[in-house]
């Protein structure tokens, strides 16, 4: 049998077994294959073994719940999150996207709409076959150093570690330095995408870029934020 290089690899995290069920149902009727936890604990493990393309995370799980679990993924990996839970509350779904989800549904859910938004987020997140190599050339100033083709950055001194995202928005910043990028333009530089992901990630991903480069945020750091508008990146402050 030839091996199907188009299916994605996705991690279900959900401690009640119907709905365990009916997600995997989803993602096989798509094409692709499902992985499947029942604590945020053996959740980590398998994200961690298996390196998907995609999660869908409850937040109410036992061993450990599902925020911190979030939390621990957005730590070293910027792949998609789709969160899936009964907290309907504004603030909780505000929390999720803040704290890195890329996607949040309600329970109970329609089988059709979260077979939409598995595949949504899966086209954003995977790269399209044959696209252009990123060239190979470097960046420096008195804050980092960059190089585009070994995709490693050095601030102050220091290797650093960086996600794709990170990597793609760090890009994005230096490559307009000086420049008040909105966030409008920044959804479509480093997400390649300006639907489906919220203003709000964008200010998580800032803040957790500034504090992996070790910078000071606000009016004194070389980040900062440009009110009501997006951010600007001039090194020499």
């Amino acid at each position: 049998m030839t091996e199907d290089h188009t299916a994605a690899q996705v991690l279900s995290i959900e401690d009640d077994e119907a709905i365990g069920d009916a997600i995997e149902a989803v993602v096989v009727k798509h094409g692709h294959h499902c992985v499947r936890a029942a604590n945020g604990r053996d959740g980590l493990r398998l994200f961690f073994e298996d390196r998907p393309d995609l999660v869908v995370l409850d937040l109410g799980l036992p061993v450990m719940d599902g925020w911190q679990v979030l939390e621990r993924i957005r730590e070293l990996s910027d792949v998609p999150i789709l969160v899936l839970t009964a907290r309907d509350r504004e603030k909780d779904k505000v929390r999720g996207l803040n704290e890195g989800a890329d996607d949040y549904l309600t329970k109970p859910f329609s089988v059709n709409e979260l077979g939409a938004r598995i595949v949504a987020l899966l086209r954003r997140a995977r790269p399209t076959p044959g696209a252009e190599v990123v060239p190979a050339e470097t960046y420096t100033d008195e804050l980092i150093s960059i190089d585009f083709g070994a995709r490693t950055v050095t601030s102050l001194g220091n290797e650093v570690q960086l996600t794709a995202l990170e990597f793609r928005l760090l890009e994005t910043f230096v490559r307009h330095v000086g420049q008040a990028l909105s966030t409008e333009q920044l959804l479509r530089l480093a997400w390649s995408d300006d639907t489906g992901v919220g203003p709000e990630r964008v200010k998580f991903s800032v803040l957790r870029l500034r504090r992996k480069l070790g910078w000071h945020q606000g009016e004194d750091g070389p980040l900062r934020a440009v009110r009501g508008y997006g951010y600007r990146y001039r090194p020499e402050s």
